[in-house]
């Protein structure tokens, strides 16, 4: 590589370590290191220049001082942009206080089951003595609420900062917010001053395209309506994903294709390329235009205005805008005749896409993109082209060509598929090979044109009715193919994250294993990429005891581990028909531990915040046996293998670990219908003197009968009742029980107000450590069977400058009672991902 292509290198480098950061540096600081990095680039990037050939050492000593220079510059311009986006955010005092403001709408409206949700550009705030961020995302839950974008509302609104659920392998809303601008959410209040609108229209080119997308999706929908996979179609168009379910989300990731479901990197650049070579194939044609212009200039210029009108089809998203970045950086290289390497071109648009955007390399797109161009460069560096004579041997070439460029990038990704998203999908390579030209040269162009034709009046509307089918054909096609695949035995690997060694030897090994023809020993890679496979993951031995409190918003999902044992209890709560927290938490966190199966999972009662996720789980991981409260015959538990009922009294064993249920009782099941908090499963797990007692919803008075049925009831480690609701942990509980750590799994400024002040004084009284989920993020503990144990907090120890600190802050009062379940309960999937 050229000092050129290390420089871009290392400021994309430099970028990375610092989202890496817990706190940002300061001013003074930055403003010191950036003077000095400049001068030093300066001063080298001269030297280099004015030094003669035989002078090449001296001139690589002042290349790797622009490297160095470079990497600082990298840390510097992303904290400066982190410094600016930050600075504009609400107070905690301002949290839940009805503030009166006027803006536009300025996104696509996104159709949520009770109303919409859409981006807010604050221009002024009624309110005396609130700060108001500029760019902010709200939800209006009312049936008739219909907005469009570039309409100017006053909106009377209850705001919160960025918050959401913090676990291992779990999607960073707060970063994702960051990235976007996104200072704070919040909802409009309905009581009160009534929302007005007062222009139709704010006549500004990102609103017209928005509104202009609107339309388009609208008109799309009402000719999908009723099609099984018309929220795909409607994706690759527009790139909305909120109508794909989360059953084909699914399948589309096991089967490793989910990046073809969207607007991504390869669709705009598959676009730029048609737009680019029928372009080129016109100016060829006429003598006049190559009279103007080369044929190439003609292509690389159309491709790219291809390129762009996409990317603003698509809402000229953050991903887009990377892509359209990345691909003008080689378009310009191209027209001004650089002459540069591939690799320099493309550590080039690496730069570009970081200095525009630091927070891309957050993004797992950005490495895997950059991963796989440049791993055809370096496989099909040097490699000669095949000779072909006749038509036959012509396409028996390409096929060959494009079957090594396929195995090839297999290969060179697989270590960061592994680190990303903990699975290695075996039938990928056939997925994609299926799905890439089916869905980028055929389903993709289809569902364009007919979009154009959409928006026409009849007759012309009307051919978009069979490309659309057609679209949707191949589309059903592809599915059925996939879900038949699935079936083949070891489909998809479940792996654990590897350590950070491991994947940059694994990273190495296919970097060498792809090498071109006549690199040495390329065998060696293979051996380099095994410890991926065959490194063994972190268990708790036969004589320790993990538990792990997941970070669900306002609900409750635990899992304990013991030996090579795995409990579940409950699967978190339901966010919306599409997302639950056993498919957005619980099983990415199992991911990152290797986990494949559970022996138990337990789900205490019916209400949603503890049985929510429990289809998700079921459907997805294999589970020995399920013991809950609720009716053996329940929807939620129709994949379920063996389903018992919790009774107080069952005793087994979870590894050297006692399980023992001490609630509810044979009698509580014949009673009367009531309150489902009162059939609460509750669990005794004790290894040695270490011992946790997860309690589900219970209530005060089941609490006071479980002391009298229930000679031992203290414990190490304790799942506060009902996320410490005040109607629960009574004085005689939190006596008994007399724990060392207590864990309140609840939402962000939840509106039930959990955990309650006085519920908290009291476990403090006791001499407990109290430790609240929002505030802490997912909270991990490693005993052992002495009773000491180490605990782990997710957003205190495994912090990033982005994340909120309520516990730091001067949080107030809870939200409104009245405020819908899907704004305040931290839903992560209020991003769309």
């Amino acid at each position: 590589m050229s000092v050129a292509a290390w420089t871009f290198a290392a400021f994309v480098a430099g970028a990375w370590l610092l989202q890496q950061q817990g706190e940002l540096p300061t001013a003074p600081l930055l403003a010191s290191t950036a003077s000095l990095a400049l001068a030093v680039f300066a001063i080298g990037a001269a030297r280099v220049h004015g030094w003669r050939a035989e002078r090449a050492s001296v001139s690589r000593c002042y290349g790797a001082t622009i490297v160095a220079a470079s990497f600082a510059l990298g840390m510097c311009h992303a904290a400066w942009f982190a410094k600016w986006q930050m600075a504009d955010e609400l107070a905690f005092a301002d949290e839940g206080r009805d503030v009166r403001i006027v803006g536009v709408i300025a996104s696509l409206p996104a159709q949520l089951p009770r109303g919409t949700r859409f981006e807010f550009d604050v221009e002024a705030c009624a309110t005396v003595g609130v700060h108001v961020p500029e760019h902010i995302s709200l939800a209006w839950f009312a049936p008739a609420a219909y907005v469009q974008p570039g309409e100017r509302w006053q909106f009377t609104v209850r705001m919160r900062r960025p918050h959401g659920p913090l676990n291992p392998g779990g999607f960073d809303l707060e970063a994702w917010m960051l990235e976007r601008g996104l200072r704070a959410t919040g909802y409009v209040r309905e009581a009160g001053s009534p929302a007005e609108r007062l222009d139709s229209m704010v006549w500004r080119g990102g609103h017209l395209v928005d509104r202009a997308r609107q339309v388009l999706r609208e008109k799309l929908q009402q000719r999908l309506a009723g099609q099984r996979y018309g929220g795909v179609l409607v994706a690759l168009v527009l790139g909305d994903q909120r109508a794909i379910t989360e059953d084909d989300w699914r399948l589309f990731n096991r089967t490793g294709i989910s990046h073809l479901v969207s607007i991504s990197g390869l669709h705009i650049t598959m676009i730029a390329g048609l737009v680019g070579l029928a372009a080129g194939t016109i100016w060829r044609r006429s003598s006049r235009a190559l009279g103007l212009a080369p044929a190439q200039s003609a292509t690389a210029v159309a491709a790219l205005l291809g390129a762009w009108a996409y990317c603003m089809l698509a809402g000229w998203g953050v991903p887009a805008q990377r892509t359209f970045f990345m691909l003008a950086t080689v378009a310009i290289a191209m027209l001004a005749r650089l002459g540069t390497r591939p690799a320099t071109t493309l550590a080039l648009a690496a730069g570009v896409a970081t200095l525009l955007d630091p927070w891309c390399v957050l993004a797992p797109g950005f490495w895997l993109s950059f991963g796989a161009v440049a791993a055809i460069f370096l496989a099909m560096n040097g490699r000669p082209r095949e000779r072909a004579d006749g038509r036959f041997a012509a396409l028996r070439a390409r096929v060959r060509e494009a079957v090594h460029v396929q195995a090839v990038v297999t290969i060179a990704l697989l270590p960061l598929t592994v680190v990303l998203f903990q699975q290695v999908s075996v039938i990928s390579p056939l997925a994609n090979a299926i799905a890439i030209p089916l869905i980028s040269l055929l389903v993709t162009p289809l569902a364009l044109v007919a979009a154009c034709f959409v928006v026409a009046p009849e007759p012309l509307g009307s051919i978009a009715v069979p490309l659309l089918a057609f679209a949707h054909a191949l589309t059903a096609a592809l599915v059925e193919v996939l879900q038949w695949s699935l079936r083949w035995p070891g489909a998809a690997i479940v792996l654990p994250a590897p350590s950070a060694w491991g994947a940059a030897l694994a990273v190495l090994g296919a970097g060498w294993l792809i090498a071109p023809q006549g690199w040495p020993l390329r065998w060696a890679g293979a051996v380099w990429i095994a410890p991926l496979f065959l490194w063994p993951a972190e268990h708790p031995k036969r004589d320790q005891l993990w538990i792990t409190a997941l970070d669900v918003g306002q609900g409750s999902a635990m899992v304990v581990e013991t030996g090579g044992r795995l409990l579940i209890f409950d699967a978190g709560p339901r966010y919306s028909p599409q997302a639950d927290a056993g498919s957005r938490i619980v099983l990415p966190y199992l991911r990152t531990r290797g986990v494949a199966r559970a022996d138990y999972l337990v789900v205490s009662h019916l209400d949603s915040d503890h049985s929510g996720g429990t289809a998700a789980l079921l459907k997805s991981l294999e589970v020995g046996e399920v013991l809950t409260s609720i009716e053996p015959d329940h929807p939620a538990l129709a994949a379920a293998r063996v389903v018992r009922r919790c009774r107080d009294g069952q005793v087994f064993s979870l590894g050297r670990a006692e399980v023992r249920i001490v609630h509810p009782t044979e009698i509580e099941y014949g009673l009367p219908p009531r309150n489902t908090n009162a059939r609460s499963c509750v669990l005794r797990i004790q290894l040695g003197t270490t011992a946790v007692l997860l309690t589900g919803d219970l209530p005060a008075a089941q609490e006071l009968e479980l002391l009298a049925r229930t000679p031992e009831v203290s414990a190490t480690v304790v799942a506060v009742p009902h996320h410490g609701s005040r109607s629960s942990s009574s004085e005689p509980f939190v006596r008994a029980v007399a724990p060392t750590w207590v864990v309140a799994q609840a939402g962000y400024r939840n509106r039930f107000g959990h955990p309650h002040p006085a519920v908290v004084a009291r476990y403090l009284a006791s001499g407990a450590e109290f430790i609240r989920t929002d505030h802490a993020g997912a909270t991990q503990w490693r005993c052992e069977a002495d009773g000491f144990c180490s605990v782990r907090r997710q957003r205190i120890d495994a912090r990033r400058y982005w994340y909120n600190q309520p516990a730091r802050g001067d949080e107030t009062s809870p939200d409104d009672p009245a405020a819908p379940l899907e704004e305040i309960n931290g839903d992560p999937s209020a991003a769309g991902e």
